[in-house]
């Protein structure tokens, strides 16, 4: 054989093997480009509670505790909050509103070392003793907050909802919604800011 025809053979076996690695990369950003537009997402990238759109805006607002103090949002940087906000916790209610601050506690202690940076937020009266749990702020009801909590006034029961530490309104979860879906989003969400 002579060296031409080698030559030859050698640029048409590394053209070809180019244009399959050009093919291979071009196809898969355009499979995955289809995946990306047709509204797939890994299960790893999903959410449990439901992303709000438009987010919530209480950056200025500065909502009371119960003990006259304001609850700023800025005082602590970098700080999730996790936020109830009971209808009502008299009579023959005080039981489910007992046990969704003892989740919402529960919550906040399987956090670890990550709990220093979530607050428990209830708005209203506490169902009960409170003395106990640590970083449960109680705040005076105001209508501007309900507002900014959307759907609050679900007639399925009492929602819970998590606020970023800029105090954007950014996930609902519906009522009675299993309190390992909060900790799931608040660990993946304490994990990215």
């Amino acid at each position: 054989m002579s060296e031409q025809t080698t030559t030859s053979s050698v640029q048409r076996r590394n053209r070809g093997t180019l244009l399959l690695i050009v093919g291979l990369s071009f196809g898969a950003m355009l499979v995955a480009g289809l995946l990306r537009f047709s509204g797939w997402r890994p299960s790893g990238h999903v959410n449990k509670g439901q992303m709000l759109q438009p987010y919530g805006d209480l950056r200025e607002f500065s909502p009371i505790q119960a003990d006259g103090r304001p609850y700023r949002w800025a005082d602590s940087p970098r700080t999730w909050r996790i936020v109830a906000a009971p209808r009502d916790c008299s009579g023959n209610r005080q039981p489910q509103c007992v046990k969704l601050l003892e989740n919402l506690d529960k919550v906040w202690r399987i956090m670890g070392r990550e709990a220093d940076r979530v607050h428990v937020l209830w708005i209203g009266p506490a169902p009960g003793d409170v003395s106990g749990l640590r970083e449960v702020h109680l705040l005076r009801p105001d209508p501007r907050l309900s507002a900014a909590l959307n759907g609050s006034d679900d007639p399925h029961g009492d929602p819970v909802w998590l606020i970023d530490p800029n105090g954007f309104v950014v996930m609902r979860y519906a009522p009675g919604a299993d309190p390992g879906d909060w900790r799931y989003d608040l660990s993946k969400l304490l994990k990215i800011n």
